[in-house]
């Protein structure tokens, strides 16, 4: 007979995204207690002004009921490109100073021998 495979559980598909939360504590409870004001004060007014504050509420809603802000997450990722890039930049000084010392210490142990081509220039008829 033939043996029984054991069925595993999905978890997640490439369809499912599971954004990660970004909003916790108050931040949540705040957008969750503003979404539900702003869609019932929308109601309320009616209109186009109206629709505009019911849309607003619904962001707020769906922003504290999943935890996750797009916004929130553009912003910390800009932030956190800005830290790479001043991380970077620096580097590149430390680098700098570290030449810049280099430079100013292989300068002070050369020493110069030979023709000094300001005061006896090559004319052309010797031979370098």
């Amino acid at each position: 007979m033939s043996e029984l495979k054991r069925v595993e559980r999905i978890e997640s598909t490439p369809f499912q995204t599971h954004p990660d939360q970004n909003v916790q504590g108050w931040e949540r409870i705040g957008s969750l207690a503003g979404g539900v004001v702003m869609i019932g004060k929308g109601l309320r007014r009616g209109g186009v002004f109206g629709l505009i504050q019911v849309a607003i509420g619904g962001v707020a809603l769906a922003r504290g009921i999943t935890g996750h802000s797009s916004a929130k997450s553009l912003l910390e990722k800009s932030r956190q490109d800005m830290n790479n890039v001043r991380a970077k930049i620096q580097r590149a000084g430390e680098e700098l100073s570290q030449l810049k010392a280099n430079a100013e210490m292989a300068t002070k142990t050369a020493t110069v021998t030979g023709n000094d081509s300001l005061k006896s220039p090559n004319t052309g008829d010797k031979p370098v």
